[in-house]
């Protein structure tokens, strides 16, 4: 199996590494990489789910048995109250709030790559090790975060809000590997997460149940059936609930006769309402993101970029104009629809991720 650099100016002995392990077979594969590559390396693993959604598997028990099995130290912090805080919090306001979370974007942030590489440099690491599908590359100015080369499998949308200190720590050294062979690196290592199944949902959704989390956490969300109107205001039928639809959806909207597809345009949570309208209402050629990051080298005023405002789109061209207090608008070059309040813009050049925001209602 073909090895990997981690771009540090010390010996593999000399370097101290964090590996992020979560239990999953791709931190257990990096681990073993590594320690076969004889860096000094450690394991760190965060327990961030409590009830009513921890699931029944323990990653935390997983990581730390495959950290004896391969013979490192291995760590463990509780970070559960901030996750709550920082990610759970964040995703039931959203969806109160009428918008499409990115909650996966706000983890990386504050706990994966924020509260762990804190932690990790209290312990000393170098570096910090993920098993993100994303490319991370030494350029004129430090280390840059890119796309990963099988773009089926890039995540490197949900990386652009981390902070660039925490960037500079951050390798993802199997974005160049086959998930097979990620899989009998760790079948050779004798790991009996090798046939662990990938993670597809939010960690804390249980089978995408949203409504009946939100309902636990939040016992004023009631989720009740609404109408759905046109943008004329007509009541063409009657929506299950706003938790289960999303900007931009068509199919399992219940409605009958003969008006024809229609979209969902917008989720009206103060009158709890669900507008629908055609599919050119829902074209966008400019919007509104807040909380901007920039990872790129003095954040000029204005720039060519391309964007991706949902982690499934393909980037579309844009121009995007830097504002005050972290906002920047967004001005759309190509067709674009179902641009929806609460998801990720990232921007790229080509292959590099430049920074992003978060689209505003």
């Amino acid at each position: 199996m073909g090895g990997f650099s981690l771009n540090f100016d010390k010996s593999p002995a000399q370097t101290r590494v964090c590996v992020a392990m979560s239990g999953g077979v791709d931190s257990s594969a990096a681990a073993v990489l590594l320690k076969q590559q004889g860096y000094d390396v450690f394991g760190l693993t965060m327990d961030l789910l409590d009830a009513p959604y921890r699931p029944r598997s323990s990653s935390v028990a997983d990581a730390a048995k495959v950290a004896e099995q391969i013979g490192i130290e291995h760590h463990f912090i509780d970070f559960r109250r901030l996750f709550a805080d920082k990610v759970v919090n964040y995703f039931t306001s959203s969806y109160l709030n009428g918008e499409t979370p990115s909650p996966c974007i706000l983890c990386n942030r504050h706990i994966k790559l924020g509260a762990l590489a804190d932690k990790a440099r209290e312990l000393g690491a170098d570096l910090i090790v993920t098993g993100h599908y994303a490319e991370i590359k030494s350029g004129p100015a430090g280390i840059e975060l890119h796309r990963g080369k099988d773009l089926q499998k890039d995540q490197s949308y949900f990386l652009f809000d981390i902070e660039r200190r925490n960037l500079e720590m951050l390798r993802c050294p199997l974005a160049g590997f086959s998930k097979e062979q990620t899989r009998q690196i760790a079948r050779a290592a004798g790991l009996e997460v090798s046939e662990k199944s990938d993670s597809q949902d939010i960690c804390f959704v249980a089978e995408g149940k949203y409504a009946e989390l939100i309902k636990k956490l939040r016992p004023e969300f009631q989720n009740e059936p609404g109408d759905i109107v046109d943008t004329a205001g007509k009541i063409i039928g009657r929506h299950k609930g706003l938790v289960n639809y999303t900007v931009g959806q068509r199919r399992g909207l219940g409605i009958g006769g003969n008006i024809g597809v229609l979209y969902v345009l917008k989720l009206d949570s103060r009158n709890n309402r669900l507008i629908v309208g055609a599919k050119n209402e829902l074209k966008h050629s400019k919007v509104i993101i807040r909380n901007v990051n920039w990872l790129g080298e003095g954040q000029p005023r204005q720039i060519s970029v391309t964007v991706k405002l949902r982690s499934r789109q393909e980037p579309v061209r844009a121009e995007v104009v830097f504002l005050e207090n972290d906002m920047a608008e967004v001005n759309i070059l190509t067709d674009f629809y179902g641009a929806a309040p609460g998801q990720g813009c990232c921007f790229y050049d080509g292959s590099r991720v430049l920074g992003g925001g978060f689209i505003c209602k």
